[in-house]
């Protein structure tokens, strides 16, 4: 008979009676627990819920996670994965024990993101102005001017409210002392949200007992708080929105149609778009309608066939023109990827400082840059105790683990780094949290990291809630989805 590790440790609790001992493949002090402490009594978060599935049963338990992908199903919950050889079309797994945060942790969090994302939109706005951090040395020219995220012809832009970034997401990671780092940043597009909305959904008729006067925070305001600032942006009366996705076989295109059935914007692709005397229209059987704000979902080299990539046909000729006259405003605004690159991220700390003149509250984790020569000599001599990171790759591609990886693997990357240092990175190989997760007929510790969803209109909004991803494959470090990774509910819940 499986005996489920949460029934384990919460019998313990109620009773008073030595605790079953957990599997060795389990239980590993090298590692952060989320729902146990060292001594494997749950933490006081996962009191509540540890109980109540105490009450339901393992057995129950396995049914409701067996029942979740078919709700999935339902719903529509799938992604595409890019050049694979089992089909595009996939759901992304949802494990059914939760992630759970305290709110006095979410707080502090929360603080530190509102800090970050202020001091990057300066940062950006800067890059496109004066370029004051450039001037006084702070970060070097060089590595602005290299980045493929830096789009020199958006110096000639201003966004509206001088807001360069209104939606982004932060990946957050837990090293094995329980003490939270910034991963990386993704103000660009940042893609998820619609996951951890649905996932919300579907673990409220999973565990309906679970969410009566447990102190579960919601998160179902998140679209109208990106209603209010899309709507914001624009100085005309009940402007009209859309969403700007390059089509169904993007691997986001579910999101993209989700975000605009909740939001009330209209789902366009490029072809959908046509701009007039710099005005934005959308083709529609009744004539043109005016697109007043665009929610784009299409990387910058895509936007423009007339600025950017010729060849594009998932923008739209004269976008920015319009954008420069001040007749549509596009979220994220053009040139925003520039904080996305993973050079730029090791600068943040300084960033801030120098924008702000506050010390950060969310640390980085130390981070070496290849173009430094220096830094790349230590980089060189310990491939095989760091992870090498592409500056402008995401997804989980252009990455070396090197203490997992073959020394051939390793001696390829020194290449590619003797090549071209100024496009990769590396950081030293953290043990990232992990949180029990169903596999198969049992539970096992899988590794996570968290991406907090911020609006930054009027003023930065940071629901209380996040997209939890986990990686599904044991040992495995990578979480992403192209990679095989899934994902949980994040409960941001009442301290007791």
């Amino acid at each position: 008979m499986v005996i489920s590790l949460l029934s384990q440790a919460c019998l313990w609790q109620k009773r008073n009676l030595k605790a079953m001992q957990i599997t060795t493949d389990y239980h590993n002090t090298r590692f952060f627990d989320e729902m146990f402490a060292s001594d494997n009594i749950p933490r006081d978060e996962y009191r509540h819920f540890c109980e109540k599935v105490d009450q339901l049963g393992f057995e129950k338990l396995m049914e409701l996670q067996a029942s979740t992908g078919s709700l999935q199903k339902v719903m529509g919950m799938t992604f595409n994965v890019y050049n694979d050889k089992q089909g595009t079309d996939r759901i992304l797994h949802l494990d059914v024990i939760p992630r759970i945060i305290r709110y006095s942790t979410w707080l502090q969090l929360s603080e530190g993101l509102r800090q970050r994302i202020e001091a990057l939109n300066l940062f950006i706005s800067d890059i496109y102005g004066e370029q004051r951090i450039l001037k006084d040395g702070i970060v070097p020219r060089q590595l602005v001017e290299s980045s493929e995220g830096y789009l020199p012809i958006c110096h000639e832009f201003k966004p509206p409210k001088g807001i360069w970034s209104h939606i982004s997401g932060t990946d957050l990671v837990r090293s094995e002392n329980g003490e939270f780092f910034v991963l990386e940043d993704n103000l660009r597009c940042p893609s998820g949200v619609s996951y951890l909305l649905e996932n919300r959904e579907i673990l409220k008729r999973t565990f309906p007992q679970m969410f009566e006067n447990s102190g579960i925070l919601p998160v179902h305001h998140y679209c109208t708080y990106l209603r209010e600032m899309l709507v914001g942006l624009s100085s005309r009366e009940n402007p009209s929105l859309a969403i700007l996705t390059p089509g169904i076989y993007n691997s986001a295109y579910y999101e993209h149609s989700y975000l605009a059935q909740q939001i009330g914007a209209d789902l366009v692709e490029g072809r959908d778009l046509v701009v007039m005397n710099d005005i934005v229209y959308k083709l529609t059987t009744k004539g043109l309608k005016r697109i007043d704000v665009i929610y784009r979902r299409v990387d910058d080299a895509y936007l423009d066939p007339l600025l950017f990539n010729p060849d594009s046909v998932l923008g739209v000729p004269g976008l920015l023109q319009a954008y420069s006259k001040g007749n549509v405003a596009i979220v994220n605004a053009p040139g925003t990827g520039i904080a996305d690159n993973k050079a730029i991220y090791a600068y943040v700390p300084k960033i801030i400082r120098y924008y702000l003149g506050e010390e950060p509250l969310l640390n980085n984790v130390p981070t070496y840059i290849c173009a430094d020569e220096r830094e790349r000599g230590f980089v060189l001599e310990n491939l095989d105790k760091l992870v090498i990171k592409e500056t402008e790759a995401s997804g989980g591609y252009g990455m070396l683990i090197g203490p997992h990886a073959a020394k051939a693997e390793r001696e390829a990357f020194k290449k590619l780094i003797l090549a071209a240092p100024h496009k990769y990175i590396a950081q030293p190989m953290l043990n990232l949290s992990r949180v029990p997760t169903i596999v198969g007929d049992h539970l096992e510790g899988r590794h996570v990291d968290l991406r907090p969803y911020i609006i930054y209109g009027d003023d930065v909004r940071i629901i209380p809630g996040a997209f939890t991803r986990v990686a599904l494959k044991k040992d495995s470090l990578v979480v992403n989805s192209s990679q095989g990774g899934g994902s949980k509910d994040t409960w941001i819940v009442n301290d007791l």
